[in-house]
């Protein structure tokens, strides 16, 4: 039976990376896809790993329709075995129904990619709707890593080094790269529930020289214990 499969992480976790492997096994034993990605780093119409790997996609952008894509092309003679939707955490909840639709009416199996929360650690819409729709959901086996060390599970935004909470869902960048409005560089980076909370990015801990075990307090000294 054809699946609507949600393959879901952390930032840096290596989903694009096995979007393009699916897409070269599946290729190689003779199965014509279609690749769909929105918001990716190299650019539109571009699926991109961090490893350097890259193929051609169709940008799904505000009011893509994948169903009438689908059918479109099916009805023009083309074919399609497997539809791959990476960065799937930026489409919009009706999009992930027409993904569904893909599934049911079409019968083609489809593998959305994305991560599940924002740098405020709340669900983007098209990772919830994928979350309640998809026949399975996969966590990805590739697990980042926090500057601590510990698991990475949530994602952090920086601007000028520092973590910021407040701001637009979306703002395209990397981990550790530039991005944004001009004059402001706009970075990101995983980190673990802990030092999410503490907003203690890597640059933060090396410039306080803090251990993972410290924390600090906002606005005020943390006063000094008693003598016993």
């Amino acid at each position: 039976m054809p699946e609507l499969v949600f393959f879901a992480g952390t930032m840096d976790c290596g989903k694009s990376t096995l979007a393009l492997q699916i897409q070269h096994n599946r290729s190689a034993r003779g199965l014509s896809g279609m690749i769909f990605t929105r918001n990716d780093r190299a650019g539109e119409g571009r699926l991109s790993s961090r490893l350097g790997l890259v193929t051609e996609a169709v940008e799904a952008g505000e009011g893509f329709d994948f169903h009438a894509h689908v059918v479109r092309h099916l009805t023009a003679g083309g074919r399609a075995d497997y539809v791959i939707a990476d960065e799937a955490q930026f489409l919009e909840p009706e999009q992930v129904d027409q993904l569904a639709r893909v599934v049911d009416d079409l019968g083609i199996d489809v593998f959305a990619f994305g991560i599940t929360t924002d740098f405020r650690t709340r669900l983007f819409p098209g990772s919830r709707r994928l979350i309640e729709l998809a026949d399975r959901l996969e966590s990805l086996q590739v697990e980042a890593l926090c500057w601590c060390g510990a698991r990475a599970t949530h994602n952090a935004r920086t601007v000028g080094g520092r973590m910021v909470v407040e701001g637009a869902q979306v703002v395209v960048g990397d981990v550790g790269g530039p991005g944004g409005a001009p004059g402001e560089e706009v970075g990101y980076e995983v980190l673990c529930r802990r030092h999410h909370r503490r907003r203690l990015t890597a640059a933060a801990a090396g410039a306080g020289a803090l251990s993972p075990d410290v924390l600090p307090v906002d606005g005020a000294e943390t006063p000094a214990l008693p003598r016993t």
